[in-house]
């Protein structure tokens, strides 16, 4: 962030800033989830997520909860994803974390997510790795997600859910094609479809 970070602008309006990221949304099982957080001017030492350790994320997870002027998160499942398509589901999960939030931000910064909304919005792409606002709420989304993977593969055991997180891996596609999808694996997706069914489908 040589440059200063990309809500600079907003904030030297005196602007709350909300920045909002994903996590999930490639995944074949498990919800999107996003994260928002309304940061206060500063320098911060938040990074993309996706270039944390699970330790450095969790810690730094805290340290965003405690310096945060807001922060909440919304979650779509894995049913809206396979109804609604992966953008849309994800616009539902940032509408959710933005209707949860505390206090009314007046701009917002958000990673190449084209949000319907009237505020000030920035959205380029990689904005994650130029943004501590946009790097915090991805942190959030992903400890959060990384969570609830977790009580996934305890109650659907055998598909690694709290190692892979529900993405594509080769221990995954095994799994696929030894247990057919779960309930919570996404049907839209091209390698969930083809395994074999082996749970009732959902009336």
């Amino acid at each position: 962030m040589a440059e200063g970070p990309l809500e600079a602008p907003f904030w030297r309006k005196g602007l709350l800033v909300a920045g909002l990221d994903e996590a999930g949304r490639g995944a074949w099982a498990g919800p999107i989830v996003v994260g928002v957080v309304v940061l206060p001017p500063g320098e911060y030492p938040f990074r993309d997520s996706k270039l944390l350790s699970p330790r450095a994320r969790e810690r730094l997870a805290e340290k965003v909860k405690e310096v945060a002027l807001a922060f909440a998160l919304g979650v779509a499942e894995a049913a809206e994803v396979d109804r609604l398509g992966v953008l849309k589901a994800t616009l539902l999960a940032a509408e959710r974390a933005l209707l949860s939030l505390p206090l009314a931000p007046e701009a917002l910064v958000t990673d190449y997510l084209p949000l319907p909304t009237p505020l000030p919005l920035l959205s380029p792409p990689k904005a994650d790795e130029k943004s501590p606002t946009v790097a915090a709420a991805s942190i959030l989304a992903k400890v959060h997600r990384d969570r609830i993977m977790a009580e996934l593969d305890r109650l659907y055991p055998g598909y690694g859910f709290a190692r892979h997180k529900g993405y594509g891996t080769p221990e995954h596609q095994e799994a696929l094609l030894a247990l057919g999808p779960s309930p919570v694996h996404r049907k839209r997706f091209a390698p969930v479809a083809q395994a074999p069914l082996r749970f009732p489908e959902a009336p």
